[in-house]
């Protein structure tokens, strides 16, 4: 199967990977080119800025959470566009540990055999910047570098410095981006903020994307793109019956989500309602809730003030139907947050109060299920990641637990995966190529709607 791809690497993390790739999405729009857009990585916040240039849902690629295999066939399955356009994650080589590549953007753009384009900070550099390039070349074997951006250019003479420099490497220049154009997005906790938080964002995107797109030759990116090998032709997964409502939590609040995992739900047959526990005074009639990751506490009075909400997710845990949650979710139904000197009111499923902290718990998680619940039998070791400022405090004594972390952080002395009546709430985010999670709670969702 011949899929155009190219994937937009950086030396580290900040040199500007963001903005670059969704200037290539922007330029190669305007050509008349679809665009399919990836990222690398556990990351919801730069999936969405990519979505909102390609208006095209965006997919991570992270062989931790879904497998190699689950990598190469979300990407074949998911690149029914002109071009494929993945971004990748922190510096080319930086993966799970220090001493290995598993899980970094080589490592993905080996298993889809993607060519790379290189994003090279020039700020602080001139002729030196060909002993960066060439490292990163020659530093593993058969690097994929098949051309180099060069961002944050002071002057002409300082292209021309970088130009000379790196002409003996023999790999193109496809893009010099001076430094007066360089345009900040606004981040939070080491991450961006979400589209959906902000929308005055979409314009300014829009504003980055096109500036930065004058300074890069497309043709020489779409060019790059079709020098690829040819992948396998993965068979699309048919869908069950519908036979199920699942209602997923959607808006300033909780907007985590993979698209993989809302895909997956719909193959075993849930039919997705969305809505707002900021705006909305009902819960959409169903069969079970899906409450994802996402900053709550900045929309705490907002939440808080909604108490017909807050009533009705209580009293739908409280009568056994099968919830979901995840961090941003997680929190929503802890008795209270507490953030900057305030303290918002919350569902108060679980007896327990969430704090804000100064330090970010950020791992990839591994755990073993040493209880049953809605999304697994016991025994089962499930994959996931964790990237949370806030600790639950007063967690009730007999508290149960689902998950036993091996990796991670979780909620309490290694434990992750409060349970709650039918409910299961965790700070550990799941992607659900992981086997049969989305199936087992369709399948719950099934049970309490046939009671």
């Amino acid at each position: 199967m011949k899929i155009p791809r190219v994937l937009l690497a950086g030396t580290t993390s900040g040199v500007g990977k963001t903005s670059i790739t969704m200037s290539i999405i922007y330029g190669l729009k305007k050509r008349g080119y679809s665009v399919q857009p990836f990222k690398v990585g556990p990351d919801f916040i730069d999936p969405s800025y990519l979505a909102a240039i390609s208006e095209r849902p965006s997919r991570n690629l992270d062989p931790w959470l879904m497998s190699s295999r689950g990598v190469l066939k979300s990407f074949i399955s998911n690149s029914k566009a002109d071009i494929s356009v993945t971004e990748g994650v922190m510096g080319y080589f930086d993966g799970f540990s220090g001493n290995s590549n598993f899980s970094s953007t080589y490592h993905v753009a080996n298993i889809t055999k993607s060519p790379v384009i290189l994003v090279l900070d020039a700020s602080k550099t001139a002729r030196s910047i060909a002993a960066t390039a060439l490292g990163f070349t020659m530093f593993q074997k058969n690097s994929r570098i098949s051309g180099f951006i060069l961002n944050k250019i002071g002057s002409k003479k300082h292209e021309d410095l970088c130009r000379q420099a790196l002409k003996r490497l023999g790999i193109p220049i496809v893009g010099v981006i001076p430094r007066e154009a360089n345009l900040h997005l606004e981040s939070r906790h080491l991450g961006l903020i979400p589209v959906k938080e902000q929308k005055s964002l979409q314009g300014k995107l829009t504003t980055i994307a096109k500036l930065f797109s004058d300074f890069i030759d497309m043709d020489k990116i779409i060019e790059i793109s079709k020098r690829t090998s040819s992948l396998p032709v993965i068979l699309t997964e048919r869908k069950r019956e519908k036979k199920v409502r699942i209602a997923v939590a959607l808006d300033e609040s909780f907007n985590f989500y993979y698209q993989d995992n809302l895909d997956a739900l719909q193959r075993e047959g849930a039919e997705l309602e969305f809505f707002s526990p900021i705006s909305d005074k009902k819960i959409p009639s169903c069969d079970g809730l899906y409450l994802g990751g996402g900053f709550p506490e900045v929309r705490g009075e907002l939440l808080e003030q909604n108490r017909s909400m807050e009533k009705l997710v209580k009293k739908s845990g409280e009568d056994g139907t099968p919830i979901y949650a995840e961090c941003g979710g997680l929190m929503y139904l802890s008795k209270s947050i507490r953030y900057k000197d305030k303290k918002f009111r919350m569902v108060g499923l679980f007896d327990a109060e969430t704090v804000m902290q100064k330090n970010l718990k950020l791992n990839y998680t591994k755990a073993r299920i040493s209880r049953n619940c809605i999304i697994s039998g016991i025994n089962n070791t499930i994959r996931g990641h964790e990237f949370h400022f806030s600790d639950l405090e007063s967690i009730a004594k007999d508290s149960k637990f689902a998950y036993d972390m091996e990796i991670g952080v979780g909620i309490n002395k290694k434990k992750d995966g409060l349970i709650q009546y039918n409910t299961l709430a965790s700070y550990t985010h799941l992607h659900f190529a992981l086997p049969n999670v989305a199936k087992n709670f369709v399948e719950n969702c099934a049970k309490y709607s046939r009671r």
